[in-house]
């Protein structure tokens, strides 16, 4: 039987190391985010470089079609890959996407990727694509928290990993996550 495996953690915590490394090993990597992208792209809708366009039409999208809308979205391209093999969810934000999902995709695996906040805050500071202040990236933790329900996923997820340390370590615990979960 193929695995289904959503990702979660804070932003900053190393979640893109964890998919990035499942899809290297030949798992399809399902993106939430893209869901966005490609809504905007059909409605014409540009995409700004602070990215207030994109919360804004994200939040409009939850308005409009509910707070697990995200996950009703993306639920056929699940239906689809996981008949052809393992599937990374990457993005899987809300307790509402995450209730929707189990409810339908019983063997869904939640592992979580946690870092100490000021090395998560560091890296969030340092990448290349959206770099975020210690503001900005304490105003988005507490946005997604209050907002999104991010903490209910991250609370209930079935694995850990501590990501303080190198991504070799990251690797080694999530290899040991797959190896328990046979």
């Amino acid at each position: 039987m193929n695995k289904l495996i959503a990702v979660v953690g804070m932003s900053g915590t190393g979640k893109s190391v964890v998919t990035e490394y499942l899809e290297g090993e030949g798992w399809t990597k399902l993106y939430f985010g893209g869901i966005t992208y490609k809504l905007m792209e059909e409605a014409g809708i540009e995409r700004t470089e602070d990215g207030k366009s994109e919360k804004e039409f994200r939040e409009k999208l939850r308005a409009e079609h509910g707070p697990e809308c995200y996950a009703k979205f993306l639920e056929p391209e699940i239906r689809e890959a996981i008949k052809k093999g393992n599937v990374v969810l990457d993005g899987l934000y809300s307790w509402y996407e995450y209730t929707y999902l189990i409810e339908r995709f019983s063997d869904l695996k939640l592992v979580c990727v946690v870092t100490d906040k000021n090395i998560r805050y560091s890296r969030v500071a340092e990448r290349p694509d959206r770099p975020f202040d210690a503001e900005a990236i304490k105003y988005r933790d507490i946005s997604e928290i209050e907002n999104l329900y991010k903490g209910g996923p991250i609370a209930f997820a079935d694995y850990y990993i501590l990501n303080n340390g190198t991504k070799e370590e990251v690797i080694e615990r999530l290899k040991e996550i797959l190896e328990e979960d046979k």
